[in-house]
């Protein structure tokens, strides 16, 4: 089995309750092998024009980088916020018996 580039990608929601929801669909669906969520983040950002502050729950996926697009579509399509964040990092090295697992539970994804 051919062992594909696994990524993390990163993204916030205004509460535990959507982070859940979004976590759970993109597992169910395949796009994700693992999607871990810490609630109570605090977040400051610019948003038109003024600083603010809000409490956030973050959502961390384990994915392959060949799923990103539609990884990232589902987020958009599932989010509350108009300009959600959706960031991937490169897993640059990590336990291959993990790694073979990650890649093991994305090999028949779902439409």
């Amino acid at each position: 089995m051919r062992m594909e580039r696994a990524v993390v990608v990163y993204t916030t929601f205004p509460g535990l309750v959507e982070a859940e929801r979004v976590g759970k669909a993109l597992v169910e669906r395949r796009l994700a092998a693992c999607a871990n969520i810490l609630p109570g983040m605090v977040s400051h950002y610019r948003w038109e024009g003024k600083v603010e502050r809000s409490q956030e729950s973050l959502l961390i996926v384990k994915t392959r980088a060949d799923l990103l697009a539609r990884v990232a579509k589902r987020v958009q399509e599932l989010h509350s916020y108009a300009v959600p964040e959706i960031i991937a990092l490169p897993i640059l090295q990590g336990d291959q018996v993990y790694l073979q697992w990650l890649n093991e539970q994305l090999q028949k994804t779902e439409p």
